[in-house]
């Protein structure tokens, strides 16, 4: 509210909660239309609680371990691919999808720090120098992108929607790892993810399954589905159709009942 006019592509508002049931009921909340967001829906608002009820047998699965590009830890792919079969057992049918990205992180760069300057551009001249190294980094990237550049990356947009939307005309939701890899000490990066160098850095390379989503603003949930053999908690990214939160927390649900996960905690050394 009352911030610099720009075109909000990534930036989406989702809950965090315990339960899926806990998600739905938030995004109850949360929704509906306000005259004060210019990014604000008029769309009528779902029962978002009644989608968690929802039965799913027949659904339409699409399994992919990597979006086709992205080098993935081999005990990540092996816990994620054991957690998609589940939806067998769920009465759905579950295929491999062909979905085969190139290169989906520069155009996710250059319209994200875009707005990041739009919006906060004026933070970097501020002498009480409130932002913290990636707000700072963010907004020098966005400073820095030319409106061509800007608008290959709006057309490399489309085309990633229309790859996904090819993928939807066979699949009611596409399941893959949240992250190709469990979660690392702050101080550093994965080197190595799959025995490969990340793409498209080590900075960014451990969320190439996440920033597309956001480039093209379809809807997605992640839910925990195991643990490595560290104990470190693995995710399950359900994305689905452009607006259609009603299916992914349905088969989100689903999973949740067919591998309820609240009372697995891993040992705290």
């Amino acid at each position: 509210v009352n911030a610099p006019a720009a075109a909000n592509y990534t930036s989406q508002q989702g809950p965090l909660t315990r339960t899926v049931r806990d998600s739905a009921l938030l995004l109850q909340v949360l929704s509906g239309y306000d005259s004060r967001d210019a990014g604000s829906l008029r769309a009528r608002v779902p029962n978002f609680l009644k989608s968690v009820e929802k039965d799913v047998s027949g659904f339409k699965i699409g399994w992919t371990p990597d979006f086709g590009y992205t080098p993935v830890d081999t005990e990540v792919a092996e816990i994620t691919r054991t957690a998609a079969g589940a939806f067998a057992e769920l009465g759905c049918t579950v295929d491999q999808s062909s979905l085969k990205l190139d290169n989906p992180f520069d155009p996710w760069l250059a319209i994200f720090a875009s707005s990041a300057y739009v919006s906060n551009g004026h933070l970097l001249d501020d002498p009480a120098d409130p932002l913290t190294w990636y707000g700072k980094w963010a907004i020098e990237q966005g400073r820095d992108v030319t409106a061509t550049e800007y608008i290959k990356a709006l057309g490399r947009r489309n085309q990633m929607i229309h790859q996904f939307e090819d993928e939807f005309e066979k699949f009611d939701v596409l399941v893959s790892p949240t992250m190709p890899t469990t979660a690392f000490p702050t101080d550093t990066y994965p080197q190595k993810i799959g025995g490969e160098d990340p793409y498209p850095n080590p900075e960014w390379g451990f969320v190439p399954f996440t920033h597309p989503i956001n480039t093209i603003g379809f809807t997605a949930a992640s839910i925990p589905c195991g643990f490595d053999s560290d104990g470190m908690p693995v995710g399950l990214h359900i994305v689905g159709k452009h607006g259609d939160e009603e299916t992914v927390l349905a088969v989100s649900a689903a999973f949740e009942s067919a591998r309820p996960w609240i009372h697995h905690k891993p040992s705290v050394s």
